[in-house]
């Protein structure tokens, strides 16, 4: 649902174009984990990918622990903040946001306790049916409303909504590429992919399921982001979406479908952590596989201690659209981008020898082309897309657009 926002920053026709460029690129990359998973069967993890990737230097398997471990608890404290969100919106404010954040950690300790993808499995499916139903309602929504959430109630919200095919003049630099990071965030998710196909009891069908969560996700954001987009106009664009929807009870009903998914995919993180400190400490004892008590105090203790961290970073960073930014500039520059471009060359230099550009024709030439541009893409969120996450966060307190630090404050949505 942060779809429109960006697509308002960034304009319909070049929002439109990221977002299909962001999806093939992920595409492609996920493939090429695939392909180094496929001929590494050891591979656990995406700090064990790292490792591999990086000549198996050591120090590449810690940065790449830390890096992950912390990109995992930043999407988690991200979903105790949107549930929060959620819970201040429906009950009108009826306990403090912090005290929202701690419930909305304690419910998904709870469903985080499941070992296996398996269990998980079940879970994800009626996420993205709920999923599915909240963007499709809030569109609905949308597009029958009179008027969006806001309408000509003064300063900047005058006049009928503002559609625009390119970016306003004057637009800076630093909301860009915040909206283009945002879209990208989206779509990047290669750091749990190891851990997914290691546990495939068919790992070769990955590509299928692959190829079909990218299609389905172009045509669903895509659709929902510009038709929300085009009956909310710039003016009226909120971050996420179901704050543009001026009906109450419309905003309220689509946003609730909405819960299965923020309790799931912070869940999901969580159980990728932890599953990473658990084996580390247990492999190859009864308790990895077993049924016994210290295995289970330990798993639980592990996902209490990555619940609480998520918990403080909802409350130290209490804004969405920018704290999908940062999230994308720090993790995704590596996860999503230099890492695999890197991997390539390796798999590739395996494969051919050193000029493997060269011995394989205009195809070696274009390959090592793009996944060049992969590492200078990655090396462009790290930079400029650190710069511009950074910037916005520091604006948005000089005009005191966010609340403060674990604060009673509510960040509901308000119509």
């Amino acid at each position: 649902m942060s779809f429109p926002w960006s697509y308002s920053v960034l304009g319909l026709v070049p929002g439109l174009i990221l977002t299909i460029v962001i999806a093939g690129l992920v595409l492609y990359t996920s493939l090429l984990v695939w392909e180094f998973c496929l001929r590494h069967p050891e591979v656990r993890d995406v700090c064990d990918l790292g490792q591999m990737i990086f000549w198996n230097n050591r120090a590449a398997f810690y940065f790449t622990a830390v890096m992950f471990i912390l990109n995992n608890t930043f999407i988690q404290g991200l979903h105790c903040l949107v549930g929060a969100k959620y819970l201040n919106t429906i009950t009108n404010h009826s306990v403090c946001t912090i005290g929202f954040s701690a419930i909305m950690a304690l419910i998904s300790w709870v469903c985080s306790l499941p070992r296996t993808f398996s269990t998980l499995a079940k879970l994800a499916t009626a996420s993205a049916i709920f999923t599915f139903i909240s963007v499709l309602l809030a569109t609905i929504f949308a597009a029958i409303e009179d008027h969006p959430a806001g309408y000509n109630s003064g300063g900047l919200l005058v006049g009928e909504p503002i559609v625009r095919a390119i970016p306003m003049k004057g637009e800076t630099f630093v909301n860009g590429m915040n909206a283009f990071m945002n879209i990208s965030y989206t779509f990047i998710g290669q750091i749990t992919l190891p851990s997914f196909i290691a546990e495939m009891k068919e790992p070769k069908d990955f590509p299928k399921a692959l190829w079909a969560v990218t299609i389905c996700e172009i045509v669903v954001f895509s659709i929902v982001g510009a038709v929300i987009y085009a009956y909310t106009g710039t003016q009226y664009m909120t971050a996420p979406a179901f704050g543009s929807i001026s009906n109450p009870i419309f905003m309220k009903v689509s946003f609730s479908f909405m819960i299965p998914t923020l309790i799931f995919l912070g869940v999901l993180y969580a159980s990728v952590s932890a599953r990473f400190v658990f084996f580390r400490f247990f492999q190859g004892t009864k308790h990895a596989g077993s049924h016994t008590v210290v295995g289970w105090a330990s798993w639980a203790g592990i996902l209490a201690v990555l619940w609480v961290f998520a918990f403080i970073i909802a409350e130290v960073i209490p804004f969405f659209s920018d704290l999908l930014s940062l999230m994308s500039s720090l993790f995704d520059s590596f996860f999503g981008f230099i890492f695999w471009g890197v991997a390539y060359g390796r798999m590739r230099y395996a494969d051919y020898g050193p000029g493997f550009y060269k011995t394989r024709g205009i195809r070696g030439w274009l390959g090592m082309a793009l996944n060049v541009g992969l590492v200078g893409i990655g090396l462009l969120f790290l930079s400029a897309g650190t710069y511009a996450a950074v910037q916005a966060i520091i604006d948005g307190y000089a005009a005191n657009s966010f609340g403060g630090a674990f604060t009673c404050q509510s960040n509901g949505i308000v119509v």
